[in-house]
């Protein structure tokens, strides 16, 4: 059966929602909604998720030709599945353990039923013989309680963060129905070989799942396909805003108003324990305490995003940032020219781009990450073909641009030697770099990672 036969049921955590002045529902655009909306609009599909609202309403909202089922969930809800279960205990575990995980029975409840909650309203909104995607670790158990209810649709699951390797993954209490859960999917797709090669690992010790075949495991009486289908970005969109005339007299505006230094460094993330923010500012101060870098020529700009601002943890690491960025410029800045310009704060598209463009280095030094499209979207942004990225091994973009320089973030002295061969790097390497890169991703965007997973899903 076609892509366009088959009725597209995408389920995520967050519905592509958000509140307008007036109080009334705007979509809010984003990759992974350019990516999909097309297909939702032409097979008549809809879109299940939550409104990011405390008990919230629970009405269907009309927008951009698709329905949008919001699954209301309660301000206790959200404090156990969400900020407890989903990002206490799994976010932290799937990322290396960086923190210590939460392991609370009360919040495991809490994630059953909001799963099940999900799994009912798909099953109750799904077409007949319908396409269902799942997105991410919220959901993990969506797609074996959707199969129980309705057998007739073919479920996709996507996880949008690194899968952990079993040794890790063995902490969890309730790790056998995680994995029992995901294989109710037909298609299991992971950002990189290494997620589904750990999935498969858990699979077949935890439940004696059968591997039949490189990317096909058995299990019940089923076949589930199982592979790494990596995620990009809307290319063509950031090339045409990164190319016009309005951005490219604000990229002009910002060196002016950071002093026309030689180098401007960036540094674009959540503020998040996972993205290696801290050990990154700490490089930079070293480099500047050593006289390696000259912080009448080399600037710094870290934009840092606010992200669950109620959780100890996460106030904890901008508190630490912080203090890290004062203790620098305290040392290095000049009268009216701070050597790291911190901006705690969510910028527009039409902000960043230009921002982007400004950036002669740009540092993605996460710990672990799924993918991170940061380092996507700096290379699409640099239509002058210049550039130099930086860029942590242990993320999902390692495996595609490959021309960056490659860091183990976790090596200090590793850390400050690269950025220090960014900053040096001639023109005549730069260029060939962000060439590569940058033919490399116009041949894999987000519309193409999200084909390849629906023929997947549909054909298979």
């Amino acid at each position: 059966m076609a892509p366009t036969e088959r009725p597209l049921v995408v389920a995520a955590n967050r519905l592509p929602l958000a509140r307008a002045e007036d109080g009334s529902w705007t979509t809010s655009p984003g990759g992974l909604v350019r990516a999909l909306l097309p297909t939702v609009q032409e097979t008549k599909g809809s879109w299940v998720g939550w409104t990011g609202e405390r008990d919230g309403q629970a009405e269907v909202v009309h927008a951009d030709g698709i329905d949008l089922y919001p699954v209301p969930i309660t301000s206790d809800e959200v404090d156990r599945y969400y900020e407890g279960f989903s990002n206490g205990t799994l976010w932290p575990l799937y990322h290396d353990a960086i923190r210590e995980s939460n392991y609370r029975s009360d919040e495991w409840d809490s994630y059953v039923d909001v799963n099940q909650r999900f799994a009912i309203q798909i099953a109750n909104i799904a077409p007949p013989h319908a396409a269902v995607w799942v997105h991410d670790y919220h959901l993990q158990l969506v797609p074996g309680l959707l199969r129980e209810l309705r057998n007739d649709v073919r479920i996709g699951w996507f996880n949008h963060i690194p899968f952990p390797p079993l040794e890790l993954f063995q902490r969890l209490p309730w790790r056998s129905e995680i994995i029992k859960g995901l294989l109710g999917a037909d298609v299991l797709g992971f950002q990189r070989r290494q997620g589904a090669h750990n999935f498969m690992s858990a699979a077949q010790n935890l439940l004696d799942a059968t591997e039949l075949d490189e990317g096909l495991v058995h299990y019940e009486g089923r076949n589930v396909n199982v592979g790494a289908y990596p995620i990009s970005i809307d290319v063509e969109d950031f090339e045409l805003q990164a190319s016009g005339r309005a951005t490219r007299q604000r990229t002009a505006q910002i060196r002016s108003r950071l002093g026309d230094p030689e180098v401007i460094l960036l540094g674009v993330d959540r503020l998040d324990y996972t993205k290696g923010i801290g050990n990154r500012l700490q490089a930079f101060g070293e480099l500047l305490d050593q006289g390696r870098l000259d912080p009448e020529r080399h600037v710094l700009v870290q934009v840092a995003t606010p992200t669950r601002e109620g959780v100890e943890q996460y106030q904890d690491e901008r508190r630490e940032i912080e203090q890290i960025v004062g203790e620098i410029n305290g040392r290095h800045s000049r009268l009216g020219f701070p050597v790291i310009h911190y901006l705690y704060q969510s910028l527009p598209l039409d902000e960043l781009i230009p921002l982007y463009r400004a950036g002669d280095v740009m540092l993605v030094t996460p710990f672990r990450d799924g993918m991170n499209l940061v380092a996507k979207e700096y290379v699409a942004a640099h239509v002058d073909g210049d550039g130099v990225l930086v860029l942590s091994e242990f993320t999902g973009a390692a495996d595609e641009l490959g021309e960056a320089l490659l860091v183990n973030p976790h090596d200090d002295h590793a850390l400050q030697n690269t950025i220090v061969r960014a900053v040096e790097m001639h023109r005549h390497e730069r260029r060939p770099r962000m060439e590569a890169m940058r033919k490399r991703l116009e041949t894999s965007t987000v519309s193409d990672w999200a084909k390849s997973f629906l023929d997947v899903l549909i054909d298979s």
